[in-house]
């Protein structure tokens, strides 16, 4: 992976040789050389950086107050001439901590501590879009596949083998078990409150003993989900 970095230092000879060492490793892009925090900060907001190279004794903000300041910070190798900070840095997040002078050995293991981070943040937020819950699904019904959007949905009903999907303005009967389609909808939005009902909650328009009334039908609660569904409605009532 290509991991875009970031040079802040006030000190010209000490970003050279960082832009030196950055060099010789193909996977390492400085996309900017900044002389203090301030020029860091704007080109954080407008560029990708994933990483930044940050000295701490500097001008008008050193790179330590920069770091209690930031909101939103790329992975952080500290670099300095001084070991009195390294306590303060780590309780910061960095992720490493370079003592001036430093020789490309130990600016290269200082680098792959931040590929295989940046590895790993890559494949949990790969690992969090591949289990996000789709907009839309493709049914199997009468001899057809139909596109059913996941907001139009209204109740899922059990029918033994098949299930009848309850839309806005139409209704689709098809052989996917109420497991599945309870796997597949947004549990923020849906909710099962008998073996045979799954019902979207704001189609909710009210609940009577043990029943729910949504789109003109009245519902059974089943005694295995009545206190799930209690639960969660008692949360949402306005005391």
């Amino acid at each position: 992976m290509l991991v875009k970095a970031i040079i802040v230092d006030d000190e010209p000879l000490a970003r050279q040789v960082i832009l030196e060492y950055a060099k010789d490793i193909p996977n390492l892009e400085i996309v900017c050389t900044c002389p203090n925090a301030l020029e860091a900060n704007k080109t954080i907001k407008e560029t990708q950086v994933d990483l930044m190279f940050l000295d701490v004794d500097m001008p008008i903000l050193s790179g330590l107050d920069f770091l209690k300041n930031i909101t939103h910070a790329p992975l952080v190798i500290l670099t300095t001439a001084y070991t009195d900070y390294a306590l303060e840095g780590y309780e910061l997040n960095i992720l490493d901590y370079l003592k001036k002078p430093f020789g490309f050995d130990r600016f290269f293991k200082a680098f792959q501590k931040a590929e295989e981070q940046l590895s790993l943040l890559q494949l949990k937020t790969s690992s969090q879009k591949d289990n996000a819950k789709p907009e839309y699904i493709f049914i199997k019904s009468n001899k057809k596949t139909v596109r059913v959007q996941i907001e139009d949905i209204r109740i899922i009903e059990g029918l033994g083998d098949y299930i009848k999907i309850h839309l806005k303005d139409q209704h689709l009967v098809t052989n996917l078990s109420m497991k599945k389609m309870e796997e597949l909808l947004p549990e923020n939005d849906f909710i099962r409150i008998h073996k045979s009902f799954i019902i979207r909650l704001d189609s909710i328009q009210a609940i009577e003993g043990n029943q729910v009334e949504i789109i003109k039908q009245k519902l059974p609660i089943g005694n295995n989900y009545r206190q799930s569904f209690n639960e969660l409605i008692e949360r949402r009532i306005i005391k």
